[in-house]
């Protein structure tokens, strides 16, 4: 990482009190007042974003889109550096192109190991069975239940949008973009 000087734009020591969990302790500006974020609002996530987790496995740097935290822990404290990157967005775009050919390739080789169900009649009914047993009691996702059944995407959607026009099954929640099912 090339490191220029100028990127720096603030600096925060988060403290961490026994009873009341991680509090801003002092905070800096450097140069003139970017208004990117409120550090006050930020300490408890950038406490537990660089010292949560476990041993050996824990961030030294988090990149945001207009800024990124390099921190330095220091017994139950925290030193944060705020940096304004430069020249980073050819960088990301590169990335993003990598990123995009690898998600391109995956879903290729997904494409070629879907097991096509078999469209016997009385295998299907079994398969929808299994499903509301399944599911009685509990939340799961559509991949969690393609997974069980050896289903391609579009063969678990299409029992699962059976399912659900019968009333034997209903959308539970949506966690991010994936669909929860539980039973009516």
């Amino acid at each position: 990482m090339n490191f220029n000087e100028n990127e720096l734009f603030g600096a925060a020591l988060i403290g961490f009190d026994m009873i009341d969990g991680p509090f801003l302790k002092w905070k800096k500006e450097y140069g003139s007042s970017t208004n990117l974020m409120k550090l006050d609002d930020f300490a408890m996530n950038f406490y537990l974003a660089f010292r949560g987790g476990n041993a050996g496995k824990k961030p030294r740097a988090i990149l945001y889109d207009k800024f990124y935290i390099v921190a330095f822990p220091n017994d139950l404290e925290l030193c944060c550096l705020f940096m304004k990157p430069q020249g980073i967005d050819n960088s990301i775009k590169q990335l993003n192109k990598i990123a995009t050919r690898i998600i391109h390739e995956m879903d290729i080789t997904e494409v070629e190991n879907d097991v096509p169900v078999e469209s016997n009649e009385n295998t299907i009914e079994e398969m929808k069975r299994l499903i509301v047993n399944l599911l009685s009691g509990v939340e799961m996702s559509t991949p969690e239940l393609r997974k069980y059944f050896k289903l391609s995407n579009s063969q678990i959607w299409k029992v699962m949008a059976d399912l659900e026009s019968s009333r034997k099954v209903k959308r539970a929640r949506k966690q991010g973009r994936t669909v929860l099912w539980t039973v009516n």
